[in-house]
């Protein structure tokens, strides 16, 4: 059997050395304690009030977000998926705005929706 026929050169295994596992399982380990830290913050979030109610759901959205991102982007393996990802990220802000701004517009009572045939 030639050397060619060996995938990557390692004897058949796909490139998967002990240190490429080790260095995986490092890493779930780093996102399993960023998750933990977290849920931490945001049970702690329940304790702490902020006067201003929209500051409020603002750090939950922030915590929130960085969870989803670190389950999606390394459980889920998207992290390596990046042009798909900044695609649908780009379409999923472009609807966001949009939406925002329908309602943003309609809550003007000048605005045409409100306008009398």
């Amino acid at each position: 059997m030639s050397h060619d026929s060996h995938s990557h050169g390692h004897g058949g295994h796909g490139g998967h050395d002990a240190h490429d596992i080790q260095k995986t399982v490092r890493r779930y380990l780093m996102v399993f304690g960023a998750l933990l830290v977290g849920t931490i913050l945001t049970v702690c979030m329940y304790y702490v009030y902020f006067e201003n109610p929209k500051l409020t759901i603002g750090v939950a959205l922030v915590i929130a977000s960085v969870k989803a991102f670190l389950v999606a982007g390394y459980f889920m393996h998207l992290i390596s998926e990046r042009k798909m990802i900044y695609s649908l990220m780009a379409a999923t802000v472009f609807c966001f705005a949009g939406l925002m701004y329908i309602t943003l517009w309609s809550m003007n009572p000048t605005s045409l929706i409100h306008w009398r045939w």
